[in-house]
């Protein structure tokens, strides 16, 4: 058995929330949702967010903890609760967020202690959503200033609301190695940055050349994902599942490629592998299923098969 130490450690910077259903709620937030999947994927997956010092908060930190993540770099807010979202659905493929304001993950703040664990980092995942607020925005980036030269750092775009301006974006692109978006995310952030593009691979090779990029992901839903890196298109096609809940899917695919990149697998297997848990998260409730044991037979099955 592994010590845990010496796993991989995958940092998920940014939201932890509760996503409020009609008739429940769960906790959720894209990063977080990015640390517990690494953290079942054979990763230390570990949350870097802040909750508030409310009822809600104790019992995001007691999820946390009863799944086997750390919440030592989880902080606590005396003055904004905790963060929730409203989730709507007209369509089970696309949930519709209503995301409330000023609470805690809005006001993160670097210090010793996570400028430590980001040195120790080995991949930090981020996006955009929790840079609203100047404070947090502030935190983000000195987090990922403090990461090593060879931290995987991933800029999750994940575009929500109005939540985003352009300043903050090129600062996350330059930010980053490796950019994870959908098709929807593509047109808008082309649109936002000025971009004339025709292709997915004419967008991935300009802002792959203006950031320094190592690799840009466009996922596709049900069709799977597109990855451009040293020069090279890898189409990956999708697996198709029944969806009960897309939310938090997306997050399971960035946490499967940050996992088996981080293992030393090619493109191509990481990818499909992601697919497949990307799929497997969308056909259960929840953006946190625990799905351990699958994803390990999974793994096996991807690698077997190749």
């Amino acid at each position: 058995m592994n010590n845990i130490n010496s796993l991989p450690l995958v940092i998920g910077l940014g939201e932890l929330l509760w996503d409020c259903f009609e008739d429940e709620r769960r906790p959720g937030g894209a990063p977080a949702n990015v640390a517990f999947q690494a953290n079942q994927l054979g990763c230390r997956g570990t949350v870097v967010t802040r909750v508030g010092q409310d009822e809600l908060g104790n019992e995001l930190l007691e999820f946390l903890k009863q799944q086997g993540l750390s919440v030592d770099h989880v902080q606590v807010d005396e003055s904004f609760p905790t963060g929730t979202v409203t989730v709507q659905y007209s369509d089970a493929n696309d949930p519709q967020y209503t995301i409330h304001e000023q609470v805690a993950w809005d006001h993160l703040e670097f210090n010793e202690d996570l400028s430590a664990l980001m040195q120790q980092s080995q991949a930090v995942c981020f996006g955009t959503l929790a840079q609203r607020e100047p404070a947090s925005r502030e935190a983000i980036h000195q987090c990922l200033a403090a990461t090593t030269e060879n931290c995987l750092v991933v800029y999750d775009v994940n575009l929500r609301q109005d939540y985003y301006e352009r300043s903050w974006m090129e600062s996350s692109l330059a930010a980053a190695k490796m950019v994870k978006l959908n098709q929807d995310e593509v047109d808008k952030l082309s649109e936002i940055l000025g971009l004339s593009i025709d292709s997915p691979r004419q967008f991935a090779d300009q802002i792959q050349k203006d950031y320094q990029l190592d690799a840009i992901c466009i996922t596709r839903g049900a069709e799977g994902c597109l990855i451009y890196s040293d020069g090279q298109e890898y189409d990956i096609p999708g697996s198709p599942v029944e969806v009960v809940d897309a939310v938090g899917a997306g997050d399971a695919f960035t946490a499967a490629l940050i996992s088996r990149r981080l293992l030393g697998w090619d493109w191509r297997q990481a990818a499909l592998f992601a697919n497949r848990v990307g799929g497997l998260v969308a056909s259960q409730a929840g953006a946190m299923p625990v799905l351990k044991q699958e994803f390990e037979q999974l793994s096996q099955e991807i690698q077997n098969s190749l």
